[in-house]
């Protein structure tokens, strides 16, 4: 399936609030902040930007028209065309059909954990406990919130798995903890 055109992370972000509507760049980070999209993608306004310009550069997406409010600089509207519709589908059945290894930083810590003395492991993976924590009640204080909006499942599915792979983190972390505490692994 490596069909697709290789789309960033926040390119992929644009591209799909484009086909809610045309929008400008500012509107777009405003739309992905008010939804707290910045828990899946790094957004700034400066590299919104940037890379709305790399994806019109492509003709994935195209100008709709310039408005200027009082005194502000003027403001283009993008719209998605097809080829950036096309562009951004591909894009989404590879990522949802093929497993990659993104390396995330938290397997090599633990993978290197064996240089730091027990006691100081057992700390920091508290530590790193509370924050599990404080995320999983975030989302599911969003959750509670869209469920209360009668906001359609498929727009917030992101949520539930966020809370799953959490969940499934935390659980693995107070078992590696158990497993140090009563010295079923030596260390």
């Amino acid at each position: 399936m490596a069909r697709s055109v290789p789309l960033t992370p926040l390119g992929i972000s644009a591209l799909s609030l484009l086909v809610e509507e045309p929008m400008h760049p500012y509107e777009m980070y405003q739309l992905l902040m008010a939804r707290h999209e910045d828990r899946l993608v790094k957004v700034r306004p400066g590299t919104l930007y940037h890379a709305v310009g790399r994806l019109e550069e492509r003709g994935l997406v195209e100008t709709a028209g310039t408005d200027r409010e009082g005194n502000r600089p003027e403001r283009t509207t993008y719209r998605i065309t097809p080829a950036g519709r096309e562009a951004l589908t591909a894009r989404l059945q590879d990522m949802l059909a093929e497993p990659i290894n993104e390396y995330p930083t938290f397997p090599l810590a633990v993978a290197e954990a064996y240089n730091l003395p027990a006691a100081v492991v057992l700390d920091l993976l508290d530590r790193r406990l509370e924050l599990l924590q404080e995320q999983l009640q975030f989302l599911e204080t969003g959750e509670a919130a869209v469920r209360q909006k009668d906001v359609e499942r498929k727009y917030w599915i992101d949520l539930q798995y966020q809370q799953a792979m959490l969940k499934t983190e935390m659980g693995w972390i107070r078992g590696l903890q158990d497993q140090l505490r009563s010295g079923e692994i030596p260390w």
